[in-house]
């Protein structure tokens, strides 16, 4: 797909945070580059990837490259640009994780250096939100928890082509899972309910759980973790439900 196009589609979700990275200085009159020519160039390979091997294992149920580009591209890296520093180790880990109880709503936004930062997907499914926060911030650890072999296969695929490094991808059931993580990160898993408590068992002390989830879900997801300091859910951009809530594990 044209990286133009993409990049034009991507732009409204990925601004939140200026990504430097392989991109020009910003002429007068012209807004400053979000997304580096290497990145739309991996997100174009990454669809051409997904749409061909959509076509015998079902990854998304979305068949258009540009809805793709919207509903996941777009949601994920609005997520990553609220939640990881493109530039440095950083995750969204709040101070006021510290609070016991029924601590009050927190910004999203408002970094603590981790080094590394180590990120897992749980559910992964087609790579998302995983693989666009890799895209997005380089430098994380990323772990792509899949059960189904076959949806662990294509991630692995992507991961070669993309020639993404430091990506660990655990064909495994998530309850299997001894390690910890400094972000974990939910979207679009079934049992949504039934998978919360196993995510929120996968958080560092100190760290977050991000929930890439419909706004009906936000207030079960805070009485669900009740011991989570809860930011406010952040809408994503273009949509009437869809927003980001992240929750902070106590230390």
């Amino acid at each position: 797909m044209d990286t133009a196009r993409i990049a034009e589609l991507l732009q409204p979700f990925a601004n939140a945070v200026p990504t430097p990275w392989d991109s020009e200085p910003a002429k007068a009159g012209e807004e400053a580059a979000v997304l580096s020519p290497a990145q739309l160039q991996s997100i174009s390979t990454y669809i051409d990837i997904l749409l061909r091997w959509n076509a015998r294992i079902n990854l998304t149920a979305i068949r258009d490259p540009e809805e793709i580009i919207l509903r996941h591209f777009g949601e994920s890296l609005f997520a990553a640009s609220q939640l990881l520093d493109p530039q440095s180790s950083v995750s969204s880990v709040s101070s006021a994780s510290s609070v016991v109880g029924s601590p009050s709503p927190v910004p999203l936004a408002s970094p603590v250096v981790h080094s590394p930062c180590a990120v897992a997907d749980l559910g992964s499914g087609a790579g998302f939100p995983g693989l666009p926060f890799k895209l997005w911030a380089p430098q994380i650890s990323l772990t792509l928890i899949e059960s189904k072999h076959k949806k662990a296969t294509f991630l692995r695929e992507v991961v070669r082509s993309l020639a993404l490094t430091n990506v660990n991808i655990k064909n495994t059931r998530a309850e299997s899972i001894t390690e910890t993580f400094d972000l974990v990160a939910l979207r679009a898993v079934e049992n949504f309910a039934l998978i919360l408590p196993t995510a929120a068992a996968l958080v560092a002390t100190g760290g977050r759980l991000a929930l890439l989830i419909g706004s009906a879900q936000v207030e079960p997801a805070r009485a669900s973790l009740p011991h989570f300091s809860w930011s406010d859910p952040v809408p994503v951009p273009f949509s009437t439900s869809r927003v980001v809530l992240a929750g902070s594990r106590p230390r």
